[in-house]
C-alpha cells in the first residue's frame, strides 16, 4: 500500500450533511494522490458518522463515546495518521478547487513554515477574516465580529487584529495566526510542540497553536490565492450554551497564559470582563431559544 503523503483529521460532532461536502472536496482535491483522512466523532447523535462509509477505505471513523473536545479530537487524530502533510479542517468548511495545491506549494518553497490556510469566505462569498494578529486585551473590542472593527474598519488596532481584504492574486505573507476551519500543516511542527493544548475544550487553540509554532522558531503563512468556505457554527449549533461557555472558558485561558502571564490584575479583569460577557450572550441564548440555533458570538 502506498504511503499517504497527506492525511486529513476532521473532529465530528453533529455537522450533518457538511461533513460530506467536507469529505467530497478534500477527495476531489487529493485525486490522483496517495491519501488518508480520519473522521474523529465526538458522540454524534445525527447520523453524520454514516457518511464516513462513502468514502472508505481512504477515510476512517475513530469513534469517542462523548464529546472530548477539538484539541483532544485533533490529536487523537494525529496519533492514528502518518502522512508528513496534515489537513486540519472542520466538517463544516469545504475546499474550492486548486485550494490544497496553492497550500502545498507554499509549504514547498517555505521551509521554516509550520501551517499555511487559505483566505475563508463564508457561504454568502463575503471574507471571514481568518488571517489575525496575536489577540490581546482590544481584541474584544476590535476583533474580528465586534461592531467597532466594523464601525473603524481602517483602524491600525482593527487592521492589526484581522488581516484586511488582501487579493486572491498575493501568494502569500507571514501572519500571526489563522483559523483551525481550515489549515494545512507540517507533521514535525506540529509533532514539536506535542500538537494541540488539551486544555482547549473549543475555541482559541489555533491562536495558541500558533503563538507555540512561532516560539520553536516557526512562521506561518496566509495564502489568499487558496479559497474554502466554512459555514461557521454547525457543530455550535446544537449545543449552543456549551459552546458559549467555552469560547469564554478558553479565550481566558489564552489570556492567562500568553498575554498576561505574570499579572494578577490583568487577569481578573479579564476573568470579570469575560463572565460578563458570557453571562449576557447566555441570557440572549435562552431568550431567543424559540429561534433558529446561531453560532456563539466571536470576537
Amino acid at each position: 500500500m502506498t504511503t499517504p503523503r497527506v492525511c486529513a483529521i476532521l473532529v465530528n460532532y453533529n455537522a450533518g450533511l457538511e461533513l460530506r461536502h467536507a469529505l467530497q472536496s478534500i477527495a476531489d482535491e487529493l485525486a490522483g494522490t496517495a491519501w488518508e483522512a480520519v473522521v474523529v466523532d465526538n458522540g454524534s447523535s445525527d447520523g453524520s458518522t454514516a457518511i464516513v462509509e462513502e468514502l472508505a477505505p481512504q477515510v476512517r471513523l475513530l469513534r469517542n463515546g462523548d464529546n472530548v473536545g477539538f484539541a483532544r479530537g485533533m490529536n487523537q487524530g494525529l496519533a492514528a495518521t502518518t502522512a508528513p502533510r496534515v489537513l486540519i479542517m472542520n466538517p463544516d468548511c469545504h475546499l474550492a478547487s486548486g485550494a490544497l495545491a496553492a497550500m502545498s506549494t507554499e509549504l514547498d518553497r517555505s521551509p521554516g513554515c509550520a501551517l499555511v490556510g487559505p483566505r475563508i469566505l463564508h457561504p454568502d462569498g463575503s471574507l471571514q477574516g481568518s488571517a489575525r494578529g496575536d489577540p490581546d486585551m482590544l481584541t474584544g473590542l476590535f476583533g474580528r465580529s465586534t461592531l467597532l472593527r466594523r464601525m473603524f474598519p481602517a483602524l491600525a488596532v482593527s487592521r492589526r487584529n484581522v488581516v484586511g481584504t488582501v487579493g486572491p492574486d498575493r501568494e502569500s505573507l507571514t501572519v500571526d495566526w489563522l483559523s483551525g476551519a481550515c489549515m494545512l500543516a507540517r507533521r514535525d511542527a506540529l509533532e514539536s510542540v506535542r500538537g494541540f493544548d488539551e486544555r482547549y475544550f473549543l475555541y482559541w487553540e489555533d491562536a495558541d497553536l500558533c503563538r507555540r509554532l512561532r516560539a520553536r522558531g516557526y512562521h506561518v503563512r496566509y495564502v489568499p490565492n487558496a479559497t474554502a468556505v466554512h459555514a461557521v457554527g454547525q457543530s455550535s449549533r446544537t449545543a449552543p450554551a456549551r459552546a458559549i461557555r467555552a469560547f469564554h472558558d478558553s479565550a481566558y485561558l489564552y489570556y492567562e497564559t500568553h498575554v498576561a502571564p505574570d499579572s494578577g490584575l490583568k487577569r481578573w479583569l479579564a476573568r470579570a470582563l469575560l463572565s460578563l460577557r458570557c453571562w449576557l450572550l447566555l441570557r440572549f441564548s435562552v431568550n431567543e431559544s424559540s429561534r433558529p440555533h446561531r453560532a456563539a458570538p466571536t470576537f
